[in-house]
């Protein structure tokens, strides 16, 4: 018989699982799964690989064309999830975003090449659609047909978007409590997600998504699920093909739960080891000084695996305390000699308006939320000044990932407590969602219930059962 192509393997105890297992975190020791590939076993050169891969991006499509062969993450098929069928992928298109070069910028800030890629552009406005796509259809593939996240805003709208598209699939998302722009909030209600607003932080929100994916039949979608990294990782991949298949120097990349320092690291080391590329670069993570903790676990040589309560910062998608991918990605900053950056709020200031004078379309900091990305962005300009930080000569070229679009900011009444008029409109599409869950949380929980109006429960141990009706 014919070995698999992937199988799952714990990063704590080394133990190996098959990769049709219903899995997001180890069964033997509750470590962290990754996906691992047998790509040599396609017998397909470096080169032959790279002239796959050019013949499929300067394919034409056309009216018939499926969504998959036009997506920037499915173009890497192979590579991506070769044991999902290509009937079987959920996708928009996705990927395929735009690399900027950025050469006024790149001289303000002392660097000869700074280029920048736009996650901003995918259906759901972030990043977090390389993951899903690959998610759900891995979820559509098992037969799952409930699927769920702890969000701060991003993840929730790509998972909602992507789950909407496979006929009997249910979503359920957990975000923070009045850290949700009502713009985010909506997208999750309009596409038919149960939206649970919980009165912790995302930490809170991640621990108890955790334990639903333990103990009910529900499938996590959340980073710490390995599925989902192996469609992140194509952003590296997708800037190197951008870059005509010249490796730049540095990936420089913000640092929240830390799945996309994983990712592209992990997509990095698959094609030096098949031959697509001949060059490691480097990665620099980026991290708010209020939720700092990976920055703190390097500071100390990873040594420690620090973790803290984050406080408020402007940069509120990457708030969290706790990264889950912390292993992963210590490993990628290590392999590749990287380092990680933390910026102050008033550094993440100056680098939004730095960037917005150069035209990359930061938002007006009027307009902007407590809560977009300007983590990266303060990451170039510091390495870019660090004579420590740099590689002297005409080949210095940093690689920045922007990871969404702006969006409007909220109204105190724009949480999940309280939606925006927009957001409560969503309801009213999402009325056909049915779900059988029953939990109890420990802790105060608002609640935002697609079937009525919502609800606010208060109390020191309220029970939620959400029944079939």
């Amino acid at each position: 018989m014919k070995a698999p192509l992937s199988r799952f393997s714990c990063l704590g105890c080394g133990a190996s699982h098959g990769i049709d297992e219903v899995l997001t975190e180890c069964p033997a020791c509750g470590g962290l799964l990754e996906v691992l590939h047998d790509l040599g076993s396609f017998g397909i050169s470096g080169r032959e690989w790279r002239d796959l891969f050019d013949r499929r991006r300067s394919a034409l499509p056309n009216g018939e064309t499926p969504a998959y062969e036009r997506s920037g993450v499915w173009r890497y098929r192979e590579h991506v999830f070769p044991a999902l069928a290509q009937a079987e992928i959920v996708s928009k298109p996705e990927g395929s975003t735009n690399l900027y070069r950025c050469v006024e910028l790149g001289k303000e800030l002392g660097l000869t090449r700074l280029f920048v890629k736009h996650e901003g552009e995918n259906p759901t406005l972030s990043f977090k659609d390389r993951g899903m796509t690959v998610g759900v259809s891995w979820a559509h593939h098992l037969g799952r047909t409930d699927v769920v996240c702890a969000s701060t805003g991003d993840t929730s709208a790509a998972l909602a978007s992507y789950a909407a598209e496979v006929p009997g699939m249910r979503s359920v998302v957990l975000l923070p409590e009045a850290k949700v722009t009502g713009e985010q909030l909506s997208q999750a209600l309009h596409q038919g997600a149960l939206t649970l607003g919980l009165a912790t932080d995302f930490d809170g929100c991640m621990r108890i998504v955790a334990e639903l994916a333990r103990t009910r039949p529900v499938y996590l979608l959340n980073s710490k699920n390995p599925v989902r990294i192996e469609g992140q990782k194509t952003i590296g991949q997708e800037a190197i093909h951008d870059l005509g298949w010249e490796v730049p120097d540095w990936f420089v990349v913000p640092v929240g739960n830390a799945g996309n320092v994983s990712a592209i690291g992990k997509g990095i080391r698959e094609w030096l080891d098949l031959g697509v590329i001949g060059k490691r670069p480097r990665i620099a993570g980026a991290q708010a000084e209020a939720a700092d903790p990976f920055y703190r676990s390097w500071l100390t040589g990873f040594a420690e695996h620090v973790t803290r309560t984050a406080d408020e910062t402007d940069a509120s998608a990457i708030r969290i305390g706790a990264p889950v991918s912390h292993p992963r990605a210590r490993r990628e900053i290590e392999l590749s000699s990287g380092l990680v950056a933390r910026v102050t709020e008033a550094e993440l200031l100056e680098a939004a308006a730095l960037a917005n004078r150069h035209g990359l379309d930061l938002s007006q900091l009027r307009r902007r939320p407590r809560g977009r990305r300007k983590a990266p962005a303060r990451g170039v300009h510091r390495k870019g000044r660090d004579g420590r930080r740099r590689r002297d000569g005409p080949r210095d070229q940093v690689l920045g990932v922007r990871r969404s679009l702006p969006r409007e900011p909220g109204s105190p009444r724009e949480s999940a407590a309280e939606p925006s008029r927009h957001a409560r409109g969503g309801r009213r599409g999402a009325r056909r969602l049915v779900a059988r869950y029953s939990f109890r949380v420990r802790m105060s929980i608002s609640v935002v219930e697609p079937t009525s109006n919502s609800e606010r429960f208060s109390s020191s141990s309220c029970e939620i059962r959400l029944s079939e009706t």
